[in-house]
């Protein structure tokens, strides 16, 4: 009995447009970025507009960031800090978060010295990553998802924690909406994980819903811890010992 050659040589199914992207998923994301794009394009204007003023260098800021499975992408948001930024700093604010498992507080809070002027506010309120809506229509990114994290984060995550790349990254998502800097690295793991099994047109729905509030805490929240990081610093340097100063006395004969 003869085989024929489609049968054992079928012919392979086409490869998906957008990987990790269900059909509803990408229906959603670009009609809710059509619908908003009468009130997201003057404003991403005036923000490219406000970054030029106050700070030299270009307006977007591009990034390599680990999406889907892994894949890498580069990423857009506006530049909200200097030019020649060394992510030294970053790198070891994250490793001691992910040793540590502390709560995932920025280093904004600090007072970050890199940021450019009012740019903590622009971080705070997330409207510095609407340059991402071009990575949702890339494909590379979705309205909501995980986080897209840096290369050398994933490179340091275990093998249970990379379920949450099943999915695409997004612009919000349940870790996001679930208090974001007061969860531990481990917490959001868990978050993103358990969106990346139970992800659905509802789900994301409901998640879309809760973003503008849980940014609205999320500023009240910096805004406090700010003051209350400024309200510390003066403390210390109110109660810092004086110095003795001895001025030599000239003699005047």
């Amino acid at each position: 009995m003869t085989t024929s050659s489609n049968e054992t040589n079928p012919t392979p199914a086409p490869a998906p447009e957008f990987p990790g992207a269900p059909r509803w998923k990408r229906v959603l994301d670009i009609s809710l970025i059509l619908l908003s794009l009468p009130v997201l394009l003057p404003l991403m204007l005036f923000i490219a507009l406000f970054v030029r003023c106050v700070s030299a260098g270009p307006v977007l800021f591009r990034q390599v960031r680990v999406g889907h499975k892994g894949r890498r992408f580069r990423c857009f948001k506006f530049r909200t800090m200097i030019v020649g930024d060394n992510a030294a700093a970053h790198q070891g604010h994250l490793k001691r978060l992910m040793d540590a498992n502390a709560p995932m507080e920025k280093l904004d809070v600090q007072g970050d010295p890199r940021i450019i002027p009012f740019g903590l506010p622009i971080r705070a309120s997330g409207l510095d990553e609407l340059p991402q809506i071009f990575n949702v229509l890339f494909g590379q990114m979705s309205l909501v998802g995980p986080r897209p994290c840096v290369p050398y984060e994933y490179e340091k995550y275990l093998p249970w924690q990379k379920e949450r790349f099943d999915v695409l990254p997004g612009l919000t998502g349940l870790w996001q909406v679930s208090g974001k800097n007061n969860t531990t690295f481990d917490e959001m793991m868990h978050l993103d994980i358990y969106y990346a099994r139970n992800s659905s047109l509802w789900f994301d729905l409901k998640i879309i819903f809760k973003t503008i509030p849980a940014l609205i805490v999320q500023m009240n929240e910096t805004r406090a811890r700010r003051k209350a990081q400024l309200a510390r610093s003066n403390s210390l340097t109110s109660h810092a010992p004086k110095t003795a100063i001895h001025t030599p006395k000239i003699s005047t004969q």
